[in-house]
């Protein structure tokens, strides 16, 4: 099944419902950065979260980022998406194991620890939106749905899941949010809260064959579902050789020549695909004679 999300509503737009199913960009994250199952588990959780934040934006170029932080082995991870169903990261530390948290669950809180999750929109405005708040238990889905009530005071529900099976592949991963608007009234919330607790995982809804449609009349049972859209999904870096020579060089002028002075060829790697890009240290000069010639 290709990944894709849904944008649902219900009971007169009080309620608004997100669900998305992200196994195969899941799978090729853990594939391009050599992540271990904890690692894939924490940005597969933090990459379906940033798409579904990406789908609530109004336009193609706004973006979104999440930077969880943690004083955990894994020191935590950035994720990027965009409107359009597009999402990159990446974890600081891929190669983390640790016990399970308890049977069948990894223990993606203790590798991530303590710290903060920060929360960056860019909408084209002078100053982006920055939000951030301190973790709650670092399992992605907590932090994420503290988030919402603390600094977008936007009362949410955010399940999220990645199931990996004994060859580390990835089986199952997605999510859903949904998000209780001032409208709607209390039966209305006492339903939804009475649904979650009801439901299994999302990684075991969609073991069983479930859409993100299905999640989301799942978790709103009883209400009046509307379902409005999708959108496909998939792991996308915009990254480019002229993009990381340009930020190679908005070094100092200092570092760039100790740099190229032993003429060896200079490769760089992307840290959000892991792509490699190589330059000539006669090229990174000729860039460089061109910046110091226009007085930048």
């Amino acid at each position: 099944m290709q990944d894709y999300m849904v944008r649902a509503s219900a009971n007169d737009d009080t309620i608004r419902a997100f669900a998305v199913t992200s196994k195969v960009l899941t799978e090729d994250a853990r594939v391009r950065h050599n992540l271990s199952p904890i690692c894939t588990a924490a940005l597969g959780r933090a990459m379906s979260a940033a798409l579904m934040m990406g789908y609530m934006m109004k336009n193609d170029k706004d973006l979104l980022t999440l930077v969880f932080s943690g004083d955990g082995p894994m020191g935590g991870l950035t994720v990027t998406s965009n409107n359009k169903g597009e999402v990159k990261g990446f974890v600081n530390n891929p190669d983390v194991y640790l016990k399970d948290k308890f049977a069948g669950h990894l223990n993606v809180g203790e590798a991530m620890g303590h710290g903060t999750l920060r929360v960056m929109k860019d909408t084209g405005l002078k100053t982006p939106y920055s939000g951030t708040v301190a973790l709650q238990t670092g399992e992605i889905a907590d932090d994420l749905t503290y988030y919402f009530a603390a600094s977008e005071q936007v009362p949410s529900a955010v399940g999220l899941g990645v199931l990996i099976n004994k060859d580390m592949f990835v089986d199952y991963a997605g999510g859903f949010i949904i998000q209780v608007m001032p409208e709607a009234d209390e039966d209305t919330v006492t339903k939804i809260e009475k649904n979650i607790k009801s439901l299994p995982p999302v990684t075991t809804q969609l073991a069983s064959g479930c859409s993100p449609e299905d999640i989301i009349r799942n978790v709103l049972a009883g209400l009046r579902v509307e379902i409005h859209d999708s959108r496909l999904c998939s792991f996308h870096c915009d990254c480019s050789k002229e993009k990381v020579k340009n930020a190679i060089m908005m070094l100092n002028v200092s570092d760039i020549d100790e740099m190229t002075k032993g003429g060896e060829p200079i490769e760089t790697v992307c840290q959000f695909c892991g792509k490699k890009y190589v330059f000539s240290a006669e090229e990174i000069r000729q860039s460089l004679y061109q910046k110091v010639g226009n007085g930048e």
